[in-house]
């Protein structure tokens, strides 16, 4: 079964041990990077552990969280040969998996209800990158931004 890293700041540890103890139950191994209550933390830190465990193959993806999901998403795509995508809904986490092999799924415990929250967690765990040549392509030419 898949090896998933999972990491959150202060304002989505909530919804952070509801979708590891979920996938637990469905057979997938966790990497839990923190952090593990309300007191306020600083989410680069805990973005920056994930993304190193995504980056360096540690783990086959990763899911992070905080308030909005968008600044822990911003910390992530700072390490080299992330594609970290924050997903509001199902579209959202299908097509960023198809078209931009997305290996991090980042989402807001403010901004979406947990059970889409849920709906979300397995569309982007289950679908495939599409491998058509032209999304190959844009993936390549991020891969050359980073250089």
């Amino acid at each position: 079964m898949m090896k998933v890293a999972m990491a959150c700041d202060h304002g989505a540890y909530e919804y952070k041990d509801i979708i590891k103890e979920m996938l637990i139950k469905e057979g997938y191994e966790i990497v839990d990077f923190g952090c593990d209550g309300p007191a306020s933390v600083d989410y680069p830190d805990y973005a920056k552990a994930c993304a190193n465990a995504v980056a360096n193959k540690e783990v086959d993806c990763g899911i992070v969280m905080c308030g909005t999901g968008i600044g822990i998403s911003i910390a992530c795509n700072k390490v080299k040969g992330i594609r970290c995508a924050l997903c509001c809904d199902t579209t959202m986490a299908k097509l960023t998996r198809e078209h931009n092999d997305a290996n991090i799924l980042s989402i807001g415990q403010r901004t979406t209800g947990i059970e889409t929250v849920k709906d979300i967690v397995h569309v982007f765990l289950e679908t495939p990158f599409s491998g058509l040549e032209k999304h190959a392509k844009r993936i390549e030419k991020i891969k050359m931004m980073e250089e």
